[in-house]
């Protein structure tokens, strides 16, 4: 209980202080405040090449795809949400603490590489509803369950609301490699160093979110996949093995929205792509 007070008592500080290292970062930290900490544990990356085409539809035409050697990438991530808080105040008990899954691809504009989220699935609802609002992004609530086996993570996902078709995760997975920061201009590094999200808001406008955390700590990894309907309406998602990598612990802190003057804006129509 002792170590587990201490945890919680020093997750503020840990996830301010990602601050002081900034040198591998691709632009500078934003001028204004961040606004909320959060802990990612026991994180998997788990990643398919797709055609670009089968994405293009699905990401809204002000977010030019980002691809490595042509390929595009659709990553399924599944991890722990822990030390959950807003700028200044301690994560509250209970509260700050829950499992996510996203389903993401890699966007860039301005120079500035990003994810674009398809689903963020969450265990919390209040969680869910908070980020709907905040983030203008695509959460869903559902039930989740996540058990550590020795090395291994058995962890489960299966969507309570949104749309009637099921988005269910069954998998397990561990690291198979000791730690290591991955290479500028590697795969590696393309899918997992980017430090903003974008998203649109009720005009279509273009709008980032910059994110800030330490180089990745990846580890490489193993997992069994019994059972992953998590791809986005119209993409299949190939039957080759998953590029996998693990990360054990992420300190990070996040800023609000802010849109992106001069990215352009495109009404919405009946039938087109939005966030």
């Amino acid at each position: 209980m002792t170590g587990s007070v201490l945890d919680y008592l020093g997750t503020p500080a840990r996830q301010s202080s990602t601050l002081r290292e900034t040198a591998h970062r691709p632009w500078p930290l934003p001028p204004r405040s961040w606004i909320q900490g959060q802990t990612w544990d026991k994180l998997l990356f788990a990643h398919w090449r797709v055609p670009e085409e089968s994405l293009r539809a699905l990401v809204p035409p002000q977010l030019p795809l980002d691809t490595y050697e042509g390929s595009a990438w659709v990553g399924v991530t599944p991890f722990r949400v822990s030390g959950f808080r807003l700028r200044g105040m301690l994560p509250v008990p209970r509260l700050s603490t829950f499992l996510e899954l996203n389903v993401r691809t890699y966007v860039t504009l301005e120079d500035k590489p990003g994810i674009f989220f398809f689903s963020l699935d969450c265990e919390n609802p209040f969680a869910v509803e908070a980020a709907r609002r905040t983030y203008r992004l695509p959460y869903y609530h559902a039930r989740m369950s996540a058990t550590r086996r020795g090395e291994w993570i058995d962890y489960s996902s299966a969507r309570r609301d949104g749309p009637p078709r099921p988005y269910v995760l069954e998998c397990s997975y561990r690291p198979t490699s000791p730690v290591a920061q991955a290479e500028a201009g590697s795969l590696e590094y393309f899918l997992t160093e980017r430090y903003c999200l974008y998203t649109l808001d009720e005009r279509q406008d273009v709008q980032r979110a910059n994110i800030h955390h330490p180089p990745w700590p990846l580890q490489s990894a193993e997992g069994r996949f019994e059972l992953n309907t998590m791809a986005p309406d119209g993409v299949e998602l190939p039957d080759d093995e998953p590029l996998l990598h693990f990360a054990d612990r992420q300190d990070v802190v996040i800023w609000p929205l802010e849109r992106v003057a001069g990215a352009g804006s495109r009404r919405a129509e009946p039938g087109s792509a939005g966030a």
